[in-house]
């Protein structure tokens, strides 16, 4: 889209912005010309564009803040991740970044939210930088010309990573950096910190409040895909646990790699317009997709390029969080525009480095949904500095920092759908087997995506299941081309009692980390849950 094209609304003066130079809707290959010209980026062999965020290489979980006014009060879950701000605080910021962004060359992006028509969400976004615009033209949906040209925002993001707010306690935030999310106003306002992931997140983070207080869709952080036949496939897991990888199956379409929503007549629908994805230790072999989608349009943040241009995926000296941007028709295999009907099948994937979960189990609905809440995987040694044990992380939702409800409230939406619309879930455990993380081995890849092939083809539907013990799930006693001993995973230890003692220990962590949702949860959901508590032993359940 040019600058010369007509354009029916373009008054940044409503918004307070003076003497702006403004640039609406430039393309790609125009924002990656503009950052490279300026010397905030540079090109790779392949001509793809490579930025650093600076300070800060991830979001700020710390420095999230939710307006607490009329409308959030009583709907929000405040607590740890979804801290307070005054209506009065947030506008004196606003106006300090509307006065910081005055007399400054912007970018302006026009684009939307929700590949579904009927909850299709304008959003303006103005930015500091070129390249934080490519990230929303890669991220957000791009509207076409006839819609460009009328276009109305319901949202407005503002991002100024160049403002650090000199004097945080007088604004009740915490330091310089800030990113919050008014729902009165319909304003995202980010300021000291260029972390794109920001801009995408604070939409997210309003989509799963507004998607099912107002519109009874339920939002969900996961990944989906859809078969020949039209049946969709729905993949949760928190980083590392193979959401991205397995959800790129060359046999079905992908909707979309991380953002969705579950409508009341079963849709299932991409949040997004393309995908953000890791990149450490990346390459064509592991991640296929991933790797050939970066070319020029995509934009990596924050890798290390060695003399000849070429990035080096391996090295982790800026940050472990290395990450690339690009349009989701950078993928080849896509469902286009991104829903589909008839979900059927639900992954909860998860890498448990315990060795204690059985690679595939079926769950019940109660377990689902007491095993959505927990959102649990385990960290290895070597993700976080000071860590050699692995360490059980719990998530609400697969997407804990995001949801703004609490997580009871997804969860029985998840569980009233499931039962609704028949849906089977599943529980892939793509870590540990034979022991925990430094004895055991990590489940091959190879027997994972057969697992998940042949629940697709509905080759599990009439084996023989036997019930785990401690965790209560159904374990399927065969699966096609997959190794029938790795399927109940203590006979895969040498030692049963160092098993049950080891699975005793992640009961008890479930138990723990779900006692602060157990005031607000079902019976059904309480049930869900380990066999084992304080009060029960295992001999009951042997």
């Amino acid at each position: 889209m040019n600058e010369s094209a007509t354009l029916l609304n373009t008054n940044l003066e409503k918004y307070g912005l003076k003497d702006v130079n403004a640039h609406w809707n430039l393309s790609p290959e125009e924002l990656q010309r503009i950052t490279v010209e300026k010397g905030m980026g540079k090109e790779t062999s392949n001509g793809t564009l490579a930025v650093n965020t600076g300070k800060f290489t991830g979001r700020s979980p710390q420095d999230r803040f939710i307006v607490k006014d009329r409308y959030t009060e009583d709907n929000v879950w405040w607590g740890k991740v979804n801290k307070p701000v005054s209506s009065e605080n947030f506008d004196k910021l606003q106006n300090e970044v509307i006065n910081y962004l005055s007399g400054k060359e912007l970018y302006v992006r026009d684009g939307y939210v929700c590949a579904d028509p009927r909850y299709k969400t304008n959003i303006r976004t103005v930015t500091e930088l070129p390249w934080s615009n490519l990230f929303v033209f890669n991220m957000f949906l791009r509207p076409d010309e006839a819609e460009l040209q009328n276009f109305e925002e319901e949202w407005l993001v503002l991002c100024a990573p160049g403002y650090v707010c000199p004097t945080p306690a007088e604004y009740g935030i915490r330091q310089g950096n800030f990113s919050i999310i008014n729902f009165t106003k319909k304003i995202a306002l980010i300021g000291g910190s260029a972390y794109t992931g920001e801009m995408k997140k604070g939409i997210f983070s309003a989509l799963n409040m507004i998607l099912p207080v107002e519109k009874e869709v339920l939002p969900m952080h996961c990944s989906a895909n859809v078969g020949e036949d039209g049946d969709t496939a729905i993949f949760f897991g928190l980083s590392g646990t193979g959401k991205t990888t397995l959800s790129a199956d060359p046999n079905r379409k992908l909707i979309g790699d991380d953002e969705h929503g579950w409508t009341a007549d079963n849709t299932i629908f991409n949040f997004e317009g393309g995908c953000y994805a890791k990149v450490i230790d990346l390459t064509e072999e592991k991640e296929p997709d991933i790797f050939r989608a970066i070319k020029p349009g995509a934009l990596l943040e924050n890798v290390v390029i060695k003399d000849n241009g070429e990035v080096d995926y391996l090295d982790s000296s800026i940050t472990q969080n290395t990450r690339v941007s690009y349009p989701i028709y950078h993928i080849d295999n896509i469902q286009q525009p991104s829903f589909a009907n008839n979900p059927k099948n639900i992954f909860f994937l998860t890498c448990d480095a315990f060795g204690v979960l059985p690679p595939v189990s079926k769950l019940t609905p109660g377990q689902a949904a007491y095993h959505f809440i927990s959102g649990y995987t385990a960290k290895v040694a070597g993700t976080e500095a000071g860590i050699t044990e692995p360490v059980p992380s719990f998530s609400a939702c697969f997407g804990e920092p995001f949801m703004p409800l609490h997580p009871t409230k997804y969860a029985e939406m998840l569980s009233a759908k499931m039962q609704e619309a028949g849906v089977n879930v599943w529980l892939i455990n793509t870590g540990w087997s034979a022991g925990p993380y430094g004895v055991g081995s990590r489940i091959k890849l190879k027997y994972t995506r057969a697992m998940i092939t042949a629940i697709l083809k509905g080759q599990l539907d009439e084996v023989d299941y036997e019930q785990h013990p401690i965790f209560g799930f159904y374990m399927p006693k065969y699966c096609p081309n997959v190794p029938t001993e790795i399927l109940d995973p203590m006979n895969t230890w040498l030692q049963k009692g160092a098993y049950i003692g080891k699975a005793i220990q992640l009961a008890h962590s479930f138990h723990l980390n779900f006692e602060k949702f157990a005031s607000q949860a079902s019976q059904q959901i309480i049930e869900g849950g380990p066999l084992i508590d304080e009060h029960h032993h295992l001999s009951e359940h042997l």
